[in-house]
């Protein structure tokens, strides 16, 4: 067991099992998460900040079994900022905030590969900061077909007045985050407009789009999943790695870049590892910075 201790922003953390092995097949160990996570923090904690986190922890790696913890771990750090967020049931919960790196640190030596968070910060959990669609192909579709769907969607918000930021989900999908940044639009709201254009598209696209959620409405089309527009949902957090075979990051996408991966007919080039990921940050700046800046208002539809 390979342990050290490090001094992160002032804080002294004790990292554990830094030699295991989290990605078995590709040779990616628990200290090449902390590295990756401490170099692309610059740009995934404006994200991250002030939103419930969602762990998702691997102790044994991808491939084994995992588990997610909603309530921040009571072994927490002091310096660990929370916040108390309303359940169904009416009770409050205590959650975790990872506001700055050593938190960052904290949680990815817990093995929490993966970073899930609401698109509501906590102290306002009914105001969703934006909109999101969010694209699943089902059996026989593909990562190309929920680009050609997204295409779609970013030419029709564009009538309506609407930017749009495009990501992948770091599995199968895509996402096409619309940034909104009013206190005025609430999740009934962006609830309401994502179902009425997913059920345009599916009208207007039968053999490409469904916006129903049952498996056998999705074979060879893409649904639209307009019910992530929900306080109690939460999604990937861009530029957080994935528990897949390989460490793929949910990466920004340029429409550019899309329409040329459509061009070539090549689904490789939605596909972001962490090296990748790294590299284009560290030059190009946070690629995603539109949705945490640009302020929209959802037109009545």
């Amino acid at each position: 067991m390979s342990t050290k201790v490090a001094e992160v922003e002032g804080a002294r953390l004790t990292l554990t099992n830094l030699d295991k092995d989290l990605y078995p097949s590709y040779g990616f160990t628990k200290a090449h998460i902390l590295e990756y996570y401490r170099r692309i923090s610059p740009f995934c904690l404006p994200h991250l900040k002030d939103r419930a986190l969602t762990l998702k922890r691997y102790p044994d790696g991808v491939g084994k079994e995992f588990f997610y913890e909603k309530r921040c771990p009571s072994h927490r750090p002091s310096w660990v900022k929370t916040a108390k967020i309303p359940r169904d049931n009416g009770e409050r919960m205590t959650v975790c905030l990872v506001n700055d790196l050593n938190t960052l640190i904290w949680v990815e030596n817990l093995a929490s590969l993966e970073l899930h968070v609401p698109l509501a910060r906590a102290h306002s959990p009914e105001t969703p900061d934006s909109m999101v669609f969010d694209l699943d192909p089902g059996d026989g579709a593909d990562i190309l077909d929920c680009g050609r769907v997204a295409l779609i969607i970013k030419a029709l918000l564009k009538e309506l007045r609407l930017a749009c930021c495009l990501k992948t989900s770091g599995q199968k999908g895509l996402h096409v985050l619309v940034p909104l940044n009013s206190r005025e639009v609430t999740f009934e709201d962006t609830k309401k407009f994502s179902r009425s254009v997913a059920e345009v598209l599916q009208r207007s696209y039968p053999d490409l789009v469904t916006a129903r959620m049952g498996k056998e409405e999705r074979e060879k089309r893409v649904f639209i999943n307009w019910s992530q527009n929900d306080p109690s949902k939460t999604m990937v957090c861009v530029y957080s790695l994935r528990a897949r075979e390989k460490p793929v990051v949910s990466f920004p996408v340029a429409w550019e870049e899309l329409e040329n991966a459509l061009d070539e007919g090549n689904p490789r080039r939605l596909q972001f590892l962490h090296s990748e990921a790294l590299s284009r940050a560290e030059k190009q700046g946070d690629l995603f910075r539109e949705v945490l800046v640009k302020n929209q208002k959802l037109p009545y539809l």
